[in-house]
């Protein structure tokens, strides 16, 4: 008669640790990296588009700033054109800019909102540049740099066609 050996049963014991370690480096890399693809995003307002209303007239609006490629204007429906900044040593005067938005900013404390009018011509950094210069500036509160608010409901429009800081300029005579 034959024997059978009856084979010992043990259950194979399942090795994670290469799983583990691959856990313990991959995690922390996925988290570090999440923090250097964060997107800055700007909320922007388009006039006359929310909610199926009819495009805004011009005599609605109050504030615009025209971006060109030779300089920057600053309109209302008051005064009409109220100042013309042309480039200087090829560069836009976003300091000015700024310094006359806080004057109306004074003048009007509770607006918040402006249309922004862009040439096609005008590139997309210098455009950033003035949205930034728009929508506030560095303020010395308590003896630290913060930003103020100046304008940070920008609405963005096409600069009339063909328009030139001096075409402006001749409208304002």
């Amino acid at each position: 008669m034959k024997r059978r050996h009856r084979r010992l049963e043990s259950d194979p014991e399942l090795n994670i640790t290469p799983f583990m370690n691959l856990m313990i480096v991959l995690v922390p890399v996925l988290l570090l990296g999440m923090v250097f693809n964060q997107i800055r995003t700007l909320e922007l307002d388009f006039p006359g588009k929310s909610q199926g209303e009819p495009p805004v007239t011009a005599e609605s609006l109050k504030l615009r700033v025209t971006l060109l490629p030779d300089g920057l204007a600053l309109a209302d429906n008051q005064q009409g054109l109220r100042s013309v900044l042309p480039m200087t040593d090829n560069a836009h005067q976003f300091g000015k800019l700024r310094d006359l938005l806080k004057a109306y900013k004074r003048e009007v404390p509770d607006k918040t909102d402006i249309v922004l009018e862009v040439a096609p011509e005008v590139d997309y950094q210098t455009l950033v540049s003035t949205m930034d210069s728009i929508r506030s500036y560095p303020a010395v509160v308590a003896a630290s740099v913060v930003p103020a608010e100046l304008f940070p409901d920008v609405s963005l429009a096409d600069a009339p066609e063909g328009a030139t800081l001096s075409s402006l300029r001749e409208e304002r005579q």
